[in-house]
């Protein structure tokens, strides 16, 4: 039983090439969760088999600046001549109906975020050394040495930002990550900041 009702933002963060979205996927795989993705806005266009809504929502750049600039986007980023961001009223429509919002998001999108919704759940998603690190983006085939060297410096200062977040989960196996988070979750939802209000008046009555 939850005593209050408003869901849970969950943002899961961490260097490139860690597992994120492995990890995601893995949590959304389980059967005890409630757990709701939050698709992003892009002003790319869909590719072939993309549906609006489904993979992202896509829109016109004209659509997208006017969003920044009504201040509806927790975090936004540019990327090869497209925007991608997280719509903030499509999030808080699902925290009102008390779901638990999952955003899989980079380190520095995790902290636009932290500034806009710092009750938010936190959670750092690192490797387990820097050479499994190494090996794993080795291991994806996608990009040269000189590349994955960038990533590897990157992820060194982003590990150091490991310290903003409400908890870092190491991702040795994907399952033991996820189970991880799932309990992160769980104790979240009884977190006496979160719940001592509700908690009091459910004792007067």
């Amino acid at each position: 039983m939850k005593i209050h009702n408003r869901g849970l933002l969950i943002v899961i963060s961490g260097p490139s090439g860690v597992g994120k979205g492995t990890v995601r996927k893995a949590l959304f795989e389980r059967a005890d969760h409630d757990l709701i993705y939050s698709i992003s806005m892009t002003t790319r266009a869909p590719r072939n088999g993309e549906t609006n809504g489904v993979e992202y929502h896509f829109v016109s750049k004209e659509e997208f600046v006017r969003q920044i600039n009504n201040g509806n986007l927790l975090e936004y980023a540019e990327f090869c001549d497209n925007y991608y961001g997280t719509p903030l009223d499509k999030v808080q429509e699902q925290l009102d109906k008390g779901n638990e919002v999952v955003l899989e998001i980079e380190v520095q999108g995790a902290m636009q975020v932290k500034e806009k919704m710092p009750d938010a759940v936190y959670v750092f998603i690192a490797p387990p050394s820097m050479k499994a690190l190494e090996e794993r983006l080795k291991n994806r085939g996608t990009e040269c040495q000189e590349l994955i060297n960038k990533r590897l410096n990157k992820a060194r200062s982003e590990i150091q930002m490991a310290a903003e977040y409400g908890y870092i989960v190491v991702n040795d196996t994907v399952e033991n990550a996820a189970d991880k988070i799932m309990a992160i979750i769980r104790a979240e939802h009884a977190r006496t900041i979160r719940v001592l209000d509700q908690y009091q008046k459910l004792m007067e009555e």
